[in-house]
């Protein structure tokens, strides 16, 4: 690895709005017998080539630099035989990054950060097989212009993703411009003190008018691509989510979902387990008919609903946070977006049918 690739990884993904199992190995290094206690950011400065201070405060504050397995502070003295180990939340190679022009619903911008509210089918961050065309790529070229459709260089400002939402989820996520901003947006998350909120419509009628999911989430023991809930709590890691019914259709229901952990898709997930799958979401098996009548005219009442909305019905409505600055709140709401909106439109109408029917 040269010392491009070590002074860049250190700024992508630091937040904890991941899944541990997500987190990739970047760099073990086991301490000499015979080092001498010294604070972890100057012996990774002296053993990582190009890698700022400040960085590597930014990584511990982030919690994506272990000691023996646990995330330290960036004041702890290393010792003989501590393995030190640092973890992000891309695999250890390099991606470069191109400016790609992408046209983004800018919600909010000053000179720290940029707030966004996602489409549907973007990915946010290049990976393994989408390495272009995402929401990174477009925030490249909003910061670079002058680029000119070459890639980041070593030394250039990268955007720094706190947090993800799933390609085919919409609304808001936040994006630092610099490492301030990224470590203060990041410790944010870390702290659980950012204020979010979903709208999702789900399969199914609800007993009570809110409640409260609190099971373990991780990835599947036999489809690694996808989650999965535990119960029992041996496996997976800690996992809530709170909901509210907005609006009953009968055989779905329209709820707002507080979010207490970021685990990867957590709303998905815990909905599933609680018997109330996203409506359209195709992994977990919103996409077929799990609530509702037999009959035929029913049955292309749901099919013209999935042309309309080929994807899980979620939606990040509000996002709410301290701005790294100043610590002023930094409150942002976005509607639901045009799909959403006609499949609620539909169901009403369905409803308002039935009724006059009745």
């Amino acid at each position: 690895m040269d010392s491009g690739d070590q002074h860049d990884e250190f700024l992508p993904d630091l937040g904890q709005d991941q899944d541990q199992e997500e987190l990739f190995e970047h760099h073990r290094i086991v301490v000499d017998r015979f080092q001498s206690l010294l604070r972890i950011d100057k012996f990774l400065m002296n053993r990582l080539q190009n890698v700022s201070r400040n960085r590597i405060q930014g990584a511990t504050d982030a919690g994506t630099i272990l000691v023996n397995g646990k995330s330290v502070k960036s004041s702890y003295k290393v010792k003989p035989g501590d393995v030190i180990t640092v973890v992000l939340a891309h695999p250890p190679r390099e991606i470069e990054l191109y400016p790609d022009e992408i046209p983004l619903d800018i919600r909010y911008e000053d000179d720290q950060l940029y707030v966004v509210n996602k489409q549907a089918g973007l990915v946010v961050h290049p990976a393994y097989g989408h390495y272009r065309e995402t929401l990174v790529n477009g925030i490249v070229h909003l910061m670079h212009p002058e680029l000119k459709g070459q890639p980041l260089t070593s030394d250039s400002i990268r955007p720094g993703l706190v947090h993800r939402i799933d390609k085919d989820t919409t609304g808001l996520i936040v994006i630092a411009k610099n490492e301030q901003a990224l470590s203060h947006l990041a410790k944010q998350f870390f702290d659980r003190t950012i204020d979010r909120h979903y709208l999702a419509l789900v399969w199914g009628d609800f007993s009570d008018d809110s409640g409260t999911v609190s099971v373990h989430i991780g990835r599947s023991p036999v489809d690694r691509k996808v989650m999965e809930a535990f119960p029992d709590a041996s496996q997976g890691k800690h996992a809530v989510t709170h909901w509210e019914v907005l609006e009953r259709f009968g055989y779905v229901t329209l709820i707002r979902c507080k979010l207490e952990t970021g685990r990867t898709h957590q709303i998905r997930i815990h909905m599933k387990y609680i018997g109330h799958p996203l409506f359209g979401d195709k992994t977990y098996g919103g996409d077929r008919i799990l609530k509702g009548t037999v009959f035929s005219k029913y049955r292309q009442f749901i099919d013209n609903c999935f042309e309309i909305l080929p994807r899980q019905a979620l939606h990040a409505r509000s996002l709410g946070f301290r701005h790294p600055s100043d610590g002023r709140t930094v409150y942002l709401e976005a509607e639901l977006p045009d799909d959403i909106l006609a499949i609620l439109e539909k169901w009403r109408g369905y409803v308002s049918a039935g009724k006059n029917e009745a």
